[in-house]
Formats: C-alpha cells, sequence, structure tokens
C-alpha cells in the first residue's frame, strides 16, 4: 500500500505562483483531484511524479522524496494530459519501448499484458499518429501500466473519449483501485470524479480550496446560494409574491429580468413555478448565472 503526501508544497514562476502552499496524502484507491481549467492540477501531478521540483514544501512517496529520485519511477505510473508518444511508432512499438526503458525481464510479454489491458490490441500494429484523441489516451494509459507501478497519476485521462471508452476507462481505474494501487486522477468535470472517486482534492487558483469524502462536498456545493435569471411577464408582481414567501436571501429587478439568489436550491425550484401559478404570472425563463465550476469552487474556497 502506498501513500504519496505532499507538505505544504507551493510552486512558482517568477512572479505567477501556479501552486500554493497545499498539503494532502493520497493513498490507496481512487482519489479525484478536482478543479476549473487552469487551477493548478497538471503543476501538482508534474510534481508528485517528480517532473518539476517544488519551490517550497515536500512531495514524497511512502516518506521518500521523489524529487530527483529515479527509483520512484519503479513504483509510479504517469498519464500526462499533453499528448506524450511518437507519432512515427506503432502502439505496440511505443509500450515495447518503455518496457525496456524500465528494464523489465521480458519486455515483450509485459508489453502484450498492456496492450491487452487497455483493449488496444486491434489497434497496436497501427501508427500513433493515426489514431483518434481517445486511443492515444488509451494507449498513454498502458505505457503507463507497463511495468505494473502502484502508484498511477492521471491528468485528465477523459479527455477525447467517447462514451464507449470512457466506460471501458472507468472500469479499469475500479479494477485495480480494487488491487490495492494508489490512483490520483485529475479532472475538471464533476460528473467524472463522482463516479469514480470516494475521495476528493479541490484545487482552486493553486489553493488546497477543500477535502474529503465526494458525498460531504458535492453537498456544500448544492447548499450554497443559487443565483437565478427569471424573466416573467410581470417581474414586479412576481418579485413582490418571492419576497413575501421569503424563499429568496435577495431580489434584484435588473434591465434584463429579476436576479434571485436563493439559499435553498431544491424548495426554490418547486417555488417558483407555483408563486408564478397562483399570481397569475407567466414564466418566461428561469436559468441559473451562476453554475460554471469556477463559481462553485469559488464558493468553497470562501468557506
Amino acid at each position: 500500500m502506498s501513500v504519496l503526501t505532499l507538505e505544504n508544497v507551493s510552486r512558482w514562476y517568477g512572479n505567477v505562483v501556479a501552486v500554493n502552499g497545499v498539503s494532502m496524502t493520497i493513498g490507496p484507491g481512487v482519489t479525484g483531484l478536482l478543479g476549473p481549467n487552469g487551477a493548478g492540477k497538471s503543476t501538482l501531478i508534474h510534481m508528485m511524479g517528480g517532473f518539476l521540483e517544488p519551490s517550497a514544501g515536500s512531495v514524497t512517496l511512502d516518506g521518500t522524496p521523489i524529487w530527483r529520485n529515479p527509483d520512484v519511477y519503479r513504483r509510479l505510473g504517469l498519464v500526462p494530459e499533453r499528448e506524450s508518444a511518437y507519432d512515427f511508432l506503432t502502439g505496440r512499438q511505443f509500450i515495447l519501448a518503455m518496457a525496456r526503458l524500465h528494464k523489465l525481464p521480458d519486455p515483450d510479454a509485459a508489453a502484450r499484458r498492456a496492450i491487452d489491458r487497455v483493449e488496444m490490441e486491434y489497434a497496436a500494429d497501427r501508427q500513433i499518429g493515426n489514431y483518434s484523441k481517445g486511443m492515444k489516451q488509451r494507449i498513454k494509459m498502458a505505457s503507463a501500466l507497463v511495468h505494473d507501478p502502484p502508484v498511477l497519476l492521471l491528468d485528465e485521462p477523459f479527455n477525447g473519449m467517447d462514451p464507449r471508452q470512457r466506460l471501458q476507462l472507468m472500469d479499469l481505474i475500479r479494477k485495480m483501485a480494487a488491487e490495492g494501487r494508489t490512483i490520483l486522477f485529475s479532472s475538471h468535470i464533476l460528473e467524472e470524479v463522482e463516479r469514480l472517486a470516494g475521495q476528493i482534492e479541490v484545487i482552486v487558483a493553486g489553493r488546497h480550496a477543500a477535502s474529503g469524502d465526494f458525498r460531504e462536498i458535492r453537498r456544500l456545493m448544492t447548499d450554497r446560494p443559487h443565483r437565478f435569471l427569471v424573466r416573467s411577464g410581470d417581474d414586479r408582481a412576481l418579485a413582490a409574491a418571492i419576497i413575501a414567501d421569503g424563499s429568496a436571501r435577495g431580489v434584484h429587478l435588473t434591465p434584463k429580468g429579476l436576479e434571485i439568489e436563493a439559499t435553498d436550491f431544491q424548495r426554490f425550484t418547486w417555488l417558483l413555478p407555483r408563486l408564478a401559478r397562483d399570481a397569475g404570472i407567466r414564466l418566461w425563463e428561469v436559468s441559473p448565472s451562476d453554475e460554471s465550476l469556477e463559481s462553485v469552487f469559488s464558493y468553497l474556497v470562501a468557506r
């Protein structure tokens, strides 16, 4: 059972701070690293993989520093977000080269097992340059698995995959976690993390925003104040009805319609059409105005 530990880790580039004072522990099972694009997820993964030196703090695997320690690569597998395969090689040639770089005793057998595990045997003898984005993601996964490491770092592994490929990879990740591996995967898509990870770490603007069981953090996201834009046949009358009911924390009349801040998402979405019906007001539009991941994560940071 392997454990990755980050202690007060920061990384900066000149005056730009990419990661700021992050501490977390990643143990066996599936952990989701969740955050909007540009939050610092890839920087963290590159430091965990030994490709970037922390500007401050430490990153260790089972107590051993990762930076400038080639021996840890026997126990780490990395799937980077960026393309990292040679287009002129076939999938099989690429995975075989990885097996030889790891000095495995039977590189041919290891390459064959890794290719089979990601279900790429049918395309193994085609050039990688002719692969789709999803196929390239799977062959990168095979390269990370070829030496059978106990720790896997996956940076946006589902990018470019079709629904069938996504389901296959999710199933593979679950199986590997059941074998006792430590798996960290990053995503900016809430649904991917929800389906795979029990434990999540939330990163926003380079800072550690939240950590824990997914269901607990998802509840914080659901319970946060929600903002809606509502257009109706009589905005003033509808605003008066909402204020009288007390179901919203704030109601503002604007040229675009009503801007409403609701504290109870489920009750408000149930109540609004009934208030409009009882007042004889037609609803033309009801749309969330703060449903981006950035707004959700910013709320978590502020807590």
